[in-house]
């Protein structure tokens, strides 16, 4: 089997860690060799969370510079702060819904421009998805299920070497049961989204 390397990056709260159970989930139900790791940088205050998931053979979780296959960014500027793992080849899935950090808010930095974000990231890669996953999470009922919205546009793209069925069934196990159905619809508009 082939090594697939994906990234993950996200604010802490926004569900990271819960898509990257959900992925390991649907990895063993597909028999998919699968390696994880996690960064919890300040997580809880806001901070950047990393997930690094590689699928196959390889012996380490390590994605270094440049040898990412796919980046799923859950925040505009986090996904722009993780480009360096990134290369030609690589397909990157953004949410375009931001979520300002601090020096933001208190005016001592400034948020990039959503326009010119886009435009390095597409210099810089094969391809790039980018939608305003936090409305489509609205719509399915809950706010907090961007994570879902994005791993259904992941599942689109056959980038990942899971099939949405088994996602779907690592939903079911792995959230708790009053937000199986919203997660499960965001999933769905999330795959709807990820169309080209």
């Amino acid at each position: 089997m082939d090594t697939t390397r994906l990234i993950i990056v996200a604010v802490g709260g926004q569900g990271n860690l819960l898509a990257s159970k959900v992925i390991g989930e649907a990895a063993l139900i597909s028999d998919v060799p699968v390696r994880m790791s996690e960064i919890h940088g300040m997580a809880q205050r806001g901070g950047v969370v990393e997930s690094a998931i590689v699928f196959g053979d390889a012996q380490s979780t390590i994605i270094s510079d440049g040898e990412a296959d796919v980046l799923l960014g859950f925040e505009p500027s986090e996904t722009l702060r993780a480009m360096n793992k990134c290369n030609l080849n690589s397909v990157v899935i953004t949410n375009l819904a931001p979520l300002p950090p601090f020096t933001v808010t208190m005016g001592s930095s400034k948020y990039p421009s959503l326009n010119v974000l886009q435009a390095l990231i597409r210099k810089k890669t094969a391809k790039l998805i980018a939608f305003d996953a936090a409305a489509l999470a609205k719509e399915a009922g809950n706010v907090m299920s961007v994570n879902m919205v994005l791993l259904g546009a992941l599942i689109q793209t056959g980038t990942a070497p899971l099939s949405a069925e088994n996602i779907k069934e690592a939903i079911m196990k792995r959230t708790r049961k009053a937000f199986v159905e919203s997660n499960l619809k965001a999933f769905e508009l999330g795959f709807a989204a990820g169309k080209p």
